[in-house]
């Protein structure tokens, strides 16, 4: 059952007393040999199902508004019971559980199917950032702020930092009392963990009032073991056993196998079903899929990535996927994708932040990803930490760099991470000097950070960076020079520009104090946005400190 044919099948009206509307329950299970559904409203007694012949159990009743439970008995076709044996399960398209996860919430209101009650106020107030402006936060809802309304408490935190994107790690429903989401049993519904549909919804309209995309981080590569499409007919859903058994982790969805006799792609078509769903009931303006390597099918996700800009309409949207190993034909002119992240990024930087190297053309690359494959800037997503990994400072730890040599090193990151090609993302913390690593167990923000010295200079070093990746033209193109290169002082240059604005990047990557003899640099007048300091571009002689990377912004 998909929650588009529920709306257009469900024929309600309401009786003369204007009291009761009849309402249809419909469960999808082309194949299975009988249903049943039960609730709060059959006094929890099966109700047989009739099968149509489009391969879907119908069950109808009057019911006044209100809220009802109810879940399904089905014959199941699954390879791990016996034999057409009865089980229960949750309906595979319910908009909300209920705590113990055994019963879908069904809510009735004027006669109509309705998810809540909630009345968006803030969509068109402001006219929302356009992807090749953005900067992505990411975080978890449990961690940075407990939950929808702890999160909506420090959006004014990130609107002052200068965020106009933030990318919700999933809060699809899924077992258990903390997650961080990517074992999603319950494909339409929130995780109450956090709270309900009408607060996941005043948070992506509180995010909208200030200018502040919303994405949210989808998982449609597999689904958890209890999801109720594994109970009702594994195999039509799922692979029979995962392709890769290393990188498995949970059934697969299958999105080569074809029913003739519906003519129907079953698990591309829960997947659009899902897609839909989410961008037009929660207003969403982006997707982050997880593990499409895993997915498999560019075909699939090209479906996926229309569904989602149709869903959305005239406003902006973005398709990114994690693609790892990468391949940048995923984003390319006839790839899926608007962008995928930049995973190689992450790993130059990581290993030139934490092994002293110097890799002069493979800096390069990763700077100006057009040289790995990528099309164009917006194709890429750039980070130097996110929630697959350990924070950066964390890293350093690790290999015996602390204090302001480790800030020296994580603000030469940043600047590389907000000045290459590509959109950048942070990693929750990152802009205060969060060093916890990674722990899908519980990862504790260190907001004390906030007050110390070093947490407020980076604090503020990242919002002068964001400030100049969201307003400054030059960053928001494809126009790069490498303009100065010294192999054996590790010292690299590069030059972006818009018309008659640009930004020069100075990166000094070796322990020692350089004099860069730089005979080609940018004419005209300097400033850096850090000191305030001028230059002219005649001069020649440029001091750079050890690890120093500097910044300088054209003056009009």
């Amino acid at each position: 059952m998909s929650l588009a044919v529920k709306k257009r099948s469900a024929r309600s009206f309401t009786s003369p007393d204007r009291q009761l509307a009849r309402v249809e329950l419909t469960l999808f299970a082309p194949y299975n040999r009988a249903a049943s559904v039960a609730g709060d409203f059959s006094q929890w007694q099966d109700v047989p199902m009739k099968k149509g012949p489009d391969g879907r159990f119908r069950a109808s009743f009057l019911l006044p508004d209100g809220r009802y439970e109810y879940r399904f008995k089905v014959r199941s076709k699954s390879w791990f019971f016996k034999p057409n044996e009865w089980v229960e399960i949750v309906d595979p398209y319910a908009t909300a559980v209920d705590p113990t996860g055994k019963s879908g919430i069904l809510t009735i209101a004027g006669g109509q199917h309705v998810v809540d009650s909630y009345c968006w106020k803030h969509d068109n107030v402001r006219s929302m950032p356009q992807n090749h402006q953005l900067v992505i936060y990411e975080l978890h809802i449990g961690d940075f702020g407990g939950s929808f309304a702890g999160t909506i408490d420090k959006l004014d935190y990130l609107s002052d930092l200068g965020i106009n994107a933030i990318e919700l790690m999933p809060v699809k429903d899924n077992p258990g009392q903390y997650s961080w989401g990517y074992n999603p049993r319950h494909f339409f519904a929130v995780d109450t963990n956090y709270g309900t549909s009408e607060d996941l919804k005043r948070l992506v309209d509180e995010c909208h009032a200030r200018g502040m995309r919303v994405f949210v981080d989808k998982v449609y590569n597999h689904a958890e073991t209890g999801s109720p499409l594994a109970h009702i007919d594994h195999d039509y859903w799922f692979r029979h056993e995962p392709k890769d058994k290393e990188f498995s982790w949970g059934p697969e969805f299958n999105c080569e196998l074809w029913d003739e006799k519906l003519g129907i792609w079953p698990a591309r078509q829960f997947i659009l079903d899902a897609i839909t769903f989410w961008v037009r009931e929660y207003h969403l303006d982006g997707i982050r899929y997880d593990a499409t390597r895993q997915l498999d099918n560019f075909d699939a996700m090209r479906d996926f990535a229309a569904a989602a800009h149709e869903a959305a309409g005239q406003k902006p949207f973005y398709n990114v996927a994690e693609h790892i190993p990468q391949d940048p034909a995923i984003t390319n002119f006839d790839g899926p994708m608007d962008a995928a992240w930049h995973d190689s990024f992450y790993y130059c930087i990581l290993e030139h932040m934490t092994k002293g190297m110097f890799d002069i053309e493979r800096l390069k690359s990763v700077i100006d990803g057009r040289r790995e494959g990528f099309g164009a800037a917006i194709n890429m997503v750039n980070y130097c930490s996110n929630h697959d990994h350990n924070h950066l400072l964390a890293d350093l730890g690790d290999h015996g760099v602390f204090d302001e040599a480790a800030f020296t090193r994580r603000r030469q990151g940043a600047i590389l991470c907000f000045t290459a090609l590509g959109v950048p993302l942070l990693w929750m913390g990152e802009e205060f000097g969060e060093y916890s690593e990674r722990n899908e167990s519980g990862f504790k923000m260190h907001w004390d950070l906030l007050e110390s010295p070093q947490g407020q200079s980076l604090h503020c070093f990242y919002q002068t960076l964001i400030r100049l990746r969201t307003t400054h033209p030059a960053l928001q193109t494809d126009n790069i020079d490498f303009f100065y290169e010294h192999v054996d002082h590790r010292v690299l240059g590069y030059f972006r520009w818009a018309e008659e604005l640009g930004i020069v990047v100075l990166a000094n990557f070796s322990l020692d104090l350089v004099m860069a003899d730089i005979s080609n640099f940018p004419p005209g007048c300097w400033l850096s946005p850090f000191d305030g300091n001028e230059r002219e571009g005649s001069e020649q002689h440029i001091q750079l400190r050890p690890l120093e990377t500097r910044l300088w912004v054209s003056l009009p």
